[in-house]
């Protein structure tokens, strides 16, 4: 670990507002609490804050969004299935949400440490750490999905520089997803509220 001025190692825990200390380079999950994901996703802006709306379109709200997308194409879903759909973003909670253009300029570093962050939170919530490659893959579907109508009707894509990126969705349309930003204290009771009624249907 690198030291910092005095001399000491530099600081790689974030204290969080229910008091717990996660270690970045090292997450445990006894360190890991709902709360503090849901207060952070609820005030991490996608797009880097470039939506229109009185509030940021915030990964909160996209998650929301994609686990909503995932379960219509999973029908068959099970609650574990949709509880790993709606963390999907969850280490941006203390990482935040670095656009896909300045991931590739980041390289490994990153994706490494939300890696790390994301097993230690899918262990905390009794999750398999690595996500099976058919369900990452379906969850990768909805979340192209949402990217896709969030490009084009809060980030100012047009839908052919959308569908370049993200792909043109079939069997979905935008006046029925949930794209109107919402306050932060609402989008953040959202995501609680849904982890609990996910919660309620586990074994």
């Amino acid at each position: 670990m690198a030291p910092d001025r005095a001399g000491a190692p530099a600081r790689a825990w974030q204290r969080m507002l229910s008091g717990r200390r996660l270690d970045l380079l090292d997450p445990s999950p006894l360190d890991i609490e709902l709360s503090d994901i849901a207060h952070g996703l609820a005030r991490v802006a996608r797009w880097n804050g470039q939506t229109c709306g009185d509030h940021a379109f915030s990964v909160a709200q996209h998650s929301l969004l994609v686990e909503a997308i995932y379960a219509e194409l999973v029908p068959q879903a099970t609650p574990e299935q949709k509880l790993t759909a709606l963390l999907h973003d969850a280490p941006e909670y203390v990482i935040g949400d670095m656009i896909s253009p300045f991931k590739a300029v980041m390289g490994g570093s990153y994706k490494e440490c939300e890696q790390r962050l994301q097993r230690a939170i899918h262990l905390r919530f009794s999750l398999p750490a690595d996500t099976p490659t058919r369900l990452k893959q379906d969850i990768k579907q909805a979340d192209q999905i949402a990217a896709y109508f969030e490009a084009t009707h809060l980030a100012g894509f047009s839908a052919s520089e959308a569908t370049q990126f993200f792909g043109r969705p079939r069997g979905f349309s935008a006046d029925r997803l949930d794209l109107a930003p919402r306050a932060v204290t609402e989008i953040q009771d959202a995501f609680i509220g849904r982890f609990d009624e996910i919660e309620r249907f586990r074994t």
